[in-house]
């Protein structure tokens, strides 16, 4: 068994990624596996008056409770009827809860860091706030969300999207 110098372990890090990627509204997403809580099947949940559009309502998770964010109506691609099929990423942002409402996780992937290539600039730019870049994997393009971008934490404290 050879050892590893520390620093070689840290260098390692540096340059590889975990994402976990999946889909949403058809599409391959991924964000880091530090942000990704845990993983849960669908369960209805608790609609709040007045909530943006994109809140699906709230959920209980384990006596805490979380704002449900409909990722692909987020991202402008569409309202996600959910079923059992569906599943709910829970990710930790800032301090703050959220789960995220998508298709299916796909897989945890390792990546190297500096494979992530920016987004093509369209539309004057304005398209891209919710991406960070664009991972290469095998044949796939999957698309690395900057999650301090599209969470509602972003634009005002959690509470706040939620009264």
């Amino acid at each position: 068994m050879e050892r590893v110098a520390p620093e070689t372990a840290v260098e390692s890090i540096q340059l590889h990624r975990e994402i976990v990627s999946f889909r949403a509204a058809g599409q391959d997403f991924c964000i880091d596996i530090g942000l990704v809580r845990e993983i849960r099947g669908w369960t209805p949940t608790t609609l709040l008056p007045r909530a943006p559009d994109f809140v699906t309502g709230v959920m209980n998770l384990r006596g805490n409770v979380i704002p449900v964010i409909d990722l692909a109506l987020r991202l402008g691609l569409g309202r996600t009827e959910p079923t059992e099929r569906h599943v709910i990423v829970i990710a930790n942002l800032g301090g703050g809860t959220v789960g995220l409402l998508v298709e299916a996780v796909s897989d945890i992937i390792t990546v190297e860091a500096e494979g992530l290539r920016p987004t093509p600039e369209v539309a004057g730019g304005g398209g891209n706030g919710f991406v960070e870049g664009v991972f290469t994997v095998e044949d796939a393009l999957i698309r690395a969300l900057d999650l301090s971008r599209v969470l509602p934490a972003a634009e005002k404290p959690l509470e706040d999207v939620m009264l």
